[in-house]
């Protein structure tokens, strides 16, 4: 039965290492994709909550309005940078439900409607 212990030892390497090879592959760069909705905008001087300006107009981020910065990480509006270029989308109510700091990449590919 001794003879059994470096095999099982082996056999967890092998699986632990496969798993551990495996997770760079997942974690690849994902592409966003926008609201086919959304509008373009440039941000202004931060405001306080729930104000944002967009354009040189104050609007109001909607309550559960959710902010994504350049890696689709979630933000809080006080770091939001002025004068970055935006998308955003609007809730039935009017107030601004997503807003998404776009890349250099997606500001060149972002066609506003």
């Amino acid at each position: 039965m001794r003879s059994f212990y470096p095999l099982r030892w082996a056999f967890l390497l092998l699986i632990l290492g496969t798993g551990l090879g495996a997770a760079p592959v997942s974690a690849q760069v994902q592409l966003r994709t926008l609201p086919a909705d959304a509008k373009r905008a440039t941000l202004g001087q931060p405001q306080p909550l729930p104000y944002v300006v967009l354009d040189g107009k104050l609007a109001r981020l909607a309550p559960g309005g959710v902010i994504y910065d350049r890696d689709n990480r979630f933000i809080l509006q006080n770091a939001l940078p002025a004068g970055a270029a935006v998308a955003y989308t609007i809730n039935p109510t009017g107030d601004i439900a997503r807003i998404y700091i776009l890349t250099a990449r997606e500001r060149a590919a972002f066609k506003p409607k």
